[in-house]
Parts: structure tokens; C-alpha cells; sequence
């Protein structure tokens, strides 16, 4: 009997963040036969390029998104009607991830640690903890039956770094590394930004988390405190 295929859902509250903080692993799991999906709060447009009209760049990065998404075999969410930096942090948006979780029906959400020098990172964070309870409860009638995703991870992201620690390692190999490369250089702002070298970093950090898990290339995640937990019989 072949192993159950996972569904996986990678929340970001830009395009462009979950594909950095993520896509290794989500280009190891399409590689694997897996399932994956992203959804952005927002399209992320406020880091347009110099000259470029700003409504232009916010179809641009949902172009961006969806190029990605299909080059690993999965598909884009976007919530381009939110303006970039003014998510907010309510119930309409709780229910709106939550529609996509049932939508989707994920076996794992990713998504961002809950401090970050981003206010939209540090919102999602709460908007997807709670969307993942709502879209658990059948009690919350919406369009679609309830899902519960078992597994909650938040990613290493250079901008989330307050008091987060490394917990769970996950490996991949050259093959996926370099799709992610392939698939994460379509966005402009990964190789174009003069702000900060996305690009380089996230590689780098990738082998530097593959070095300390004795493995190829990694990307680490935290898990909600209260699954912080290691059940042995004997030591």
C-alpha cells in the first residue's frame, strides 16, 4: 500500500513569503508526490520597483505567485483586494483563510512566527492560528464541510527572527533545491531587490541548516508551544 499523500497550505502574508520561507520543502514534497498550495494575505506591493505604478506590480506579484505555484505542481491564493501593509486583524479575515483551509484541506499549514518587524507578518500569524480553529468546527457553518489541518508550522524568515529558535529540521536534496531556485527567481523582488539580497541569503541559510542537520540543505520551523513536547519510556 502506497504512503497517504500529504496536502500541504503555505500562508504568507505577501507574495513572495512563503515561497522564500518554505519552498524548499514545498519543492521537495511536489518532488515526493505531494500536494501543495500558497495563499498570500496580501499581494505585497509596496515594494515596487523605482518607476513602476504600483497597480501594475500588484498583478505582477499575483502572476508571480501563480508562476510559482504551478512550476511545483500545486496553486496560488491571493488576496490582492487587501493593500499591502493594512491587513487587518479581524474576524472577516479569520473566516476568509478559513474558507481556503476548507477549500484546500491541507494536512499541514505553514505560515509566519508570530514576532516580526512586519505588522502583516505578526497579523497573519494570528489570523492563520485562529483560521485553522474555525475551519476545524463544523458549528462554524460556511460554504464548504469543516477540515482540520493537523500540523502547524511557522518558517525561519529573516524578518520573524525575535526569539525564534530552530525546531524542526526538514531535509531535501539537490533536485529540489534547484527547482526552488528555478521556481523562486520568478519573482522580481527575490533577485531584483536592492534592499536586501533575498535570493542570497535564503540559499545560503538553506545550506547552513542542511550543514547542522548533517543533511544536503534544510529550512527549520518552530511549532505551537503547546505541542513542545518529546515522549520517551526510557532515556
Amino acid at each position: 500500500m502506497s504512503e497517504q499523500k500529504l496536502t500541504i497550505l503555505a500562508i504568507g502574508g505577501h507574495v513572495g513569503d512563503a515561497e522564500l520561507t518554505a519552498g524548499g520543502v514545498l519543492a521537495s514534497h511536489f518532488l515526493k508526490g505531494d500536494r501543495i498550495a500558497t495563499l498570500a494575505l496580501t499581494a505585497g506591493e509596496r515594494g515596487v520597483p523605482a518607476g513602476q505604478d504600483m497597480a501594475e506590480y500588484r498583478v505582477q506579484k499575483v502572476k508571480e505567485a501563480k508562476t510559482f505555484a504551478e512550476m511545483l505542481g500545486g496553486e496560488a491564493f491571493v488576496f490582492d483586494d487587501i493593500p499591502d501593509g493594512e491587513l487587518q486583524d479581524n474576524q472577516e479575515m479569520r473566516f476568509r483563510v478559513c474558507d481556503v483551509i476548507r477549500q484546500v484541506r491541507p494536512n499541514v499549514i505553514i505560515t509566519h512566527w508570530k514576532n516580526s518587524m512586519h505588522k502583516d507578518h505578526m497579523t497573519t500569524h494570528r489570523i492563520v492560528n485562529d483560521a485553522r480553529f474555525f475551519a476545524a468546527l463544523p458549528t462554524f457553518e460556511r460554504e464548504l464541510p469543516a477540515h482540520f489541518a493537523q500540523r502547524l508550522y511557522y518558517a525561519e524568515n529573516w524578518e520573524d527572527a525575535v526569539d525564534y529558535r530552530p525546531y524542526v529540521y526538514v531535509d531535501y536534496d539537490q533536485e529540489a533545491f534547484d527547482l526552488w531556485v528555478k521556481a523562486v527567481s520568478t519573482h522580481w523582488f527575490v533577485t531584483g531587490s536592492k534592499s536586501f539580497k533575498y535570493l542570497e541569503y535564503y540559499k545560503h541559510l538553506m545550506r547552513v541548516r542542511g550543514l547542522e542537520a548533517r543533511k544536503e540543505y534544510a529550512q527549520t520551523f518552530m511549532i505551537p508551544e503547546e505541542n513542545m513536547r518529546v515522549l520517551k519510556t526510557e532515556l
